[in-house]
């Protein structure tokens, strides 16, 4: 008698553990609610009303129309007990299926309504007058001796960058931005080449602000030694405001087309699913300047600048969401 008591108390003791542990299996089963977010960020759960269920596959659906907090839905899968998540928030649920309970997506309950995405574009231009000059200048001397050749180069050299500090005021940057030493041959057939002469390039970069003084700069340069005149390019370091209104004209006009395409269809723009911007500057042609400076331009008028305008330009790709009348 005393054996039986034991074994009937033994099973009342394992039978709670018993009940957890199948308590702790997967169950399929139908869900249905209302989606809403997660205090965990991307995450989505369907809210019942009781009992709230965490979807770990959320990112299947995330495509639909539908999708979206507040939509009423019914899915069919299976829990997940097993699954730990940062915050516990909610049965951890693997959906097979996702539907919306109704027509009407939004939950609304005022008609039957469908909703639609489209993806429009929008583009801006915004004309800018540059605010910076670059300008690139060289010296280029050539003596039969390579030990000659650098010697006098760097003699003018040194002559030009005093010159264009001067005349670029004390706000610009000059700086050296190339240096070589090329031997030049002669060629003879049936003998190898021998070198003639060796030539030295030392080229300057200036950068100002004050577009004003580009051509006293080159004129400086030139009456100073240097000899050649690489490019004159110009540019926008400020350009905030600029691109801003490019920015806000190529949403407008993303908008724009997104409303003309939902009246189109019969229908409203319900929201703006997704924006993505692009944006970039493009300055005009650089001013051809390149050339050999010879004696004859020293005396000449100052060398003249004409400063053209920055384009800049904005594009802005919308999807958006049309929900049908």
């Amino acid at each position: 008698m005393l054996r039986i008591f034991k074994v009937f108390a033994l099973a009342l003791l394992l039978a709670p553990l018993a009940a957890a542990q199948e308590s702790e299996r997967g169950k399929s089963l139908t869900v249905e609610g209302n989606l809403a977010r997660t205090v965990e960020a991307g995450g989505w759960l369907v809210n019942t009303g009781s009992t709230k269920y965490l979807i770990l596959n959320a990112q299947r659906f995330r495509g639909e129309a539908w999708f979206r907090e507040g939509t009423a839905v019914v899915a069919e899968g299976e829990t997940k007990p097993d699954v730990m998540t940062s915050h516990q928030e909610g049965v951890p649920f693997e959906a097979r299926t996702m539907r919306p309970r109704s027509q009407d997506a939004a939950g609304g309950g005022g008609g039957s309504r469908s909703t639609t995405r489209v993806t429009v574009m929008g583009e801006a231009l915004v004309e800018s007058r540059p605010d910076t000059a670059v300008i690139q200048l060289a010296v280029v001397t050539q003596n039969a001796s390579a030990t000659e050749a650098q010697a006098q180069n760097a003699s003018l050299t040194e002559a030009v960058v005093r010159a264009v500090r001067a005349a670029a005021g004390a706000g610009a940057e000059v700086e050296t931005s190339g240096y070589s030493l090329q031997p030049q041959y002669a060629y003879k057939e049936g003998a190898p080449p021998t070198i003639t002469s060796y030539v030295a390039r030392n080229a300057v970069t200036v950068t100002t602000g004050e577009l004003n003084r580009v051509g006293p700069v080159i004129d400086a340069a030139g009456r100073a030694g240097a000899n050649s005149v690489d490019s004159l390019s110009f540019t926008l370091r400020r350009d905030e405001q600029p691109r801003d209104r490019a920015l806000a004209d190529a949403t407008r006009e993303a908008l724009r087309k997104a409303r003309v395409m939902a009246e189109a269809l019969g229908g409203r723009v319900a929201r703006i699913v997704e924006a993505q911007e692009s944006g970039t500057v493009r300055p005009p042609i650089p001013i051809p300047m390149q050339r050999e400076m010879r004696m004859a331009d020293m005396s000449a008028a100052q060398t003249p600048v004409e400063i053209g305008t920055l384009e800049v330009r904005s594009q802005v790709q919308l999807v958006a969401e049309i929900e049908m009348r």
